[in-house]
């Protein structure tokens, strides 16, 4: 199992200013979406010391996903240096967030 989704969240400036290709994983914990889809992030992900992954509680009032515009769970964002290049909603296999990865080159 991975860790936990972070209730802790970074401001969207500083997610903005991270070089490099970042992915967000928006979700909860107690998201069922979620769990069912965790170990095929995980799979497209692991391995690829290219990739800082950082797993974001969403809900309301939290400022980060609403900036984002996430509206279902998970969501997996992914920027290089700060500018979103994909978006997958519920994946349902590691490749599409393998492929997601690919268009920010860390593939």
């Amino acid at each position: 199992m991975s860790a936990p989704y972070e209730t802790a969240q970074p401001e969207r400036s500083a997610v903005d200013a991270m070089p490099g290709t970042v992915m967000l994983d928006f979700g909860a914990n107690w998201c069922g979406y979620c769990r069912a889809a965790e170990p095929l992030i995980d799979e497209a992900v692991s391995g690829n010391g290219a990739v800082r992954h950082l797993k974001v509680e969403d809900g309301p009032g939290r400022p980060l996903g609403r900036s984002f515009r996430i509206k279902l769970w998970p969501t997996v964002v992914v920027l290089k240096d700060g500018q979103e290049v994909a978006r997958v909603v519920r994946p349902v296999s590691s490749d599409e967030v393998r492929v997601a990865l690919a268009q920010a080159g860390a593939a």
